[in-house]
């Protein structure tokens, strides 16, 4: 699910991209975009089969520079915009020559040579504009295969008086710390999201508008810690893997550390599932423990976890995780939030009921709507707000959607303005 400057692969899978004269004879192109797929979906993938989806890009890059001669003979640095394109994803700030140079780029690929473009373009084709499920949210006491409304249960959107309390005590711990996790006046409160291509996607515009926004801490650091592809299991394999460097690196260019990190956003899916529920709700559930439990090993000071599922899959056109797993995917992250409330000692955070093992946990904004149909609160997907690619990843419009939705639970939240807001 990288998305990353994967527009070679787009146009590869589109079949829209007219291989330069001097490609070898041997090279398959249907290989080499049915290898990166794997490895988008969390595959490990052979030395060979890296250097293939390697060479490929190569070939891209090469028939890139002789289309930017052919149309009037402009010339682009197409790894130095893939660059740039990376770094505005994560919300850093372009000088404003960078971002010039950005902006030539995109408008470069974007532009008709005769039929062919480097992006699918228009909205989402396929799927339904609704698949007649009614929002966890509005849902009430009415049941879904057992299982009734409600984000915390018992068609209830707020958590109960005890886990209220416990949360309570938790933000009250939050505070500026230095980079040894010490109180100091001048320390920093860290905000890290974790999750696959969808969350990153989505938080990196939420980045860029909660650091414009004059009501924000100037104290608080919001790090984008998920990457493409990097599904639950990913994160699990060790935690030193590749995954895990990515984040160390990403707070180092922050210039934070693990000590300050005190809140997360965590948004996953499992890629593929096929399990008949409530299976693939389980599996997916012992899956983010793990998670939240090294999560907690990494950074000793995480307080809160706020937990999102996925945005609505009814447009998908791949089975990389459509509906109704996508709807289903909250209750998964419900049954997390109440397994944590009856007190299951894997998800412990509390010191006084034995060894600390997770940190509380919240519902995030919930973000799933029925298509078209407006749920209770107007919230609505259209197929503009996903891509045309898959009807799954976010588009421009999707990812403002989402990114509006956890700015504003950040500004207006109970559980969650106190450490956002900037102190009067």
């Amino acid at each position: 699910m990288k998305k990353y400057a994967a527009v070679w692969i787009a146009v590869l899978l589109a079949g829209r991209l007219a291989i330069a004269a001097d490609t070898p004879a041997a090279f398959d192109w249907q290989r080499a975009p049915k290898l990166h797929q794997r490895e988008l979906q969390g595959e490990q993938l052979s030395d060979e089969d890296r250097a293939y989806i390697a060479q490929a890009k190569q070939l891209f890059a090469q028939r890139q520079q002789q289309q930017s001669q052919q149309k009037g003979g402009e010339q682009i640095d197409w790894q130095r915009a893939q660059q740039l394109f990376q770094k505005s994803q994560r919300g850093e700030t372009l000088s404003p020559e960078d971002q010039a140079f950005l902006d030539k780029a995109k408008a470069l690929r974007q532009r008709p040579q005769g039929s062919n473009r480097t992006e699918p373009v228009g909205p989402a084709t396929g799927g339904k504009d609704s698949v007649g499920l009614i929002p966890l949210c509005d849902l009430g006491t009415q049941k879904y295969k057992g299982e009734d409304g409600g984000l915390y249960g018992g068609g209830k959107n707020e958590p109960p008086a005890e886990h209220v309390a416990a949360a309570k005590k938790e933000l009250a711990k939050i505070r500026l710390l230095d980079a040894t996790g010490k109180p100091a006046d001048d320390g920093k409160v860290v905000l890290l999201s974790v999750g696959m291509s969808n969350t990153t996607m989505e938080y990196s515009r939420f980045k860029q508008l909660a650091d414009t926004d004059a009501a924000k801490s100037p104290r608080l650091v919001i790090v984008d810690g998920a990457q493409g592809g990097q599904t639950p299991p990913r994160w699990n394999t060790a935690p030193d893997n590749k995954v895990w460097q990515t984040v160390d690196q990403r707070m180092k260019e922050a210039g934070v550390s693990p000590q300050q990190v005190q809140v997360i956003w965590l948004k996953q899916a499992n890629a593929h599932p096929t399990e008949p529920y409530p299976a693939h709700v389980r599996t997916l559930q012992s899956d983010i423990t793990t998670s939240l439990q090294m999560l907690k090993k990494k950074f000793p000071n995480l307080r809160i976890a706020y937990l999102s599922s996925r945005i609505y899959g009814g447009y998908a056109t791949t089975p990389l995780n459509p509906e109704p797993y996508a709807y289903e995917g909250a209750l998964t992250m419900r049954a997390l939030i109440q397994s944590q409330i009856k007190g299951a000692a894997e998800l412990n955070f509390d010191a006084a009921r034995g060894e600390v093992k997770a940190p509380l946990l919240l519902w995030g904004p919930y973000l799933w709507a029925d298509g078209m149909k407006p749920r209770d609160d107007g919230l609505t997907w259209t197929r503009d707000d996903l891509t045309p690619r898959d009807g799954t990843h976010p588009s421009t419009a999707g990812r403002q959607k989402v990114a509006e939705q956890l700015l504003k639970f950040c500004q207006t939240n109970t559980f969650a303005r106190d450490w956002f807001l900037a102190k009067p």
